[in-house]
């Protein structure tokens, strides 16, 4: 049985250790990393033994695919993406030409992961930034105003889904006030319920059908003020589930992140208990990935059918002409359309 928990590797081949710790410990999915890349055929082979590890040619396998600054795949093999603050200053000119343009670039990024093997991508960021917060999310967001996010987060989703891939919305119930990085300290949102259902929540709650969500390591203090979003059983209930409407699987952000804090087991005994349904480990420390396992539960029961119902969503790709759509968004985004 697989067991409710996602995990990294260090380079670009698995290692005798890693191979066994991944065939004893039988993960839901994998996700790579820049660290991870080569070229292409090294990483559809990293790809066939991560899932080789689980004797699953269909785990799922995740990425970092955003446009802009987040892109795992990077040139001289992969076309350089535009950010999605690109994306939403088109929308500010022409919120036609935008959405094609945000559908076209999710459907020519989904070809290049589906030729992979890459069938998940953590995609598309729906935080609401506000002035003063950390860079950390900047121009990973759209916009600020909440419909630009809607619109264009909307055409993402449906791109990656036409292209073979699953999105995953992060990160929900919001990130964009933190006004630290998560990466190495645990940001604290002081606004009030009413004001976080006006905004930060909107996004999120208008595209709640996207099949996979990731958390964020915030603390929301008019929520819970002891706990962040990842490790908060009243955030995920109360928000996430119930007011937002999310009903496929949960992912926590990367449990290593500085936000964070305790032992990885202790963390991932948090995220699992306040409501997750995935526990995702990054960084490839094998001390800590061991530690991850001690506590990631079997996938079964209610876990287990909303991760079944969140693959049903992977399709082969519809058909796509990706050298006249390359063109075509490089028309969009020259403004020579």
């Amino acid at each position: 049985m697989r067991t409710r928990a996602i995990y990294g590797c260090l380079g670009p081949e698995l290692t005798p250790d890693e191979r066994g710790f991944f065939r004893e410990a039988r993960p839901w999915g994998f996700i790579v990393f820049g660290r991870n890349v080569i070229d292409r055929d090294q990483l559809r082979a990293l790809i066939a033994s991560l899932r080789d590890c689980v004797e699953d040619e269909s785990a799922p396998v995740l990425i970092d695919q955003e446009g802009g600054r987040v892109a795992r795949l990077s040139p001289p093999h992969w076309r350089e993406r535009p950010s999605a603050a690109r994306l939403g200053a088109l929308h500010a000119s022409s919120p036609e030409l935008a959405r094609e343009a945000a559908y076209l670039n999710a459907r020519l990024m989904a070809k290049d992961l589906a030729d992979l093997g890459i069938t998940v991508d953590c995609a598309p960021v729906l935080d609401l930034p506000v002035e003063g917060a950390d860079a950390v999310i900047g121009d990973r967001a759209f916009s600020t105003d909440a419909a630009v996010v809607i619109d264009l987060g909307r055409m993402v989703i449906d791109g990656m889904l036409d292209g073979g891939v699953i999105p995953v919305m992060k990160h929900v119930p919001g990130h964009g006030r933190a006004t630290t990085d998560s990466h190495t300290a645990l940001p604290r949102v002081k606004v009030s319920l009413d004001d976080l259902s006006a905004s930060d929540f909107v996004p999120f709650r208008s595209l709640n059908r996207c099949p996979l969500a990731m958390t964020a390591h915030v603390v929301f203090e008019a929520i819970d003020p002891q706990r962040p979003a990842t490790t908060s059983p009243k955030v995920i209930r109360d928000v996430i589930r119930g007011e937002i409407g999310f009903e496929g699987p949960l992912i926590s952000d990367d449990i290593s992140m500085g936000a964070l804090k305790g032992p990885i087991s202790v963390r991932t005994k948090a995220a699992l208990f306040a409501g997750c349904d995935l526990v995702l480990h990054c960084n490839g420390s094998m001390e800590e990935m061991q530690q991850v396992a001690s506590e990631a539960m079997p996938l079964q029961d209610t876990w287990l059918k909303r991760c079944e119902a969140a693959l049903a969503h992977l399709n082969p790709p519809e058909p796509l002409d990706a050298e006249a759509g390359e063109a075509r968004l490089a028309q969009l985004l020259d403004g020579t359309a």
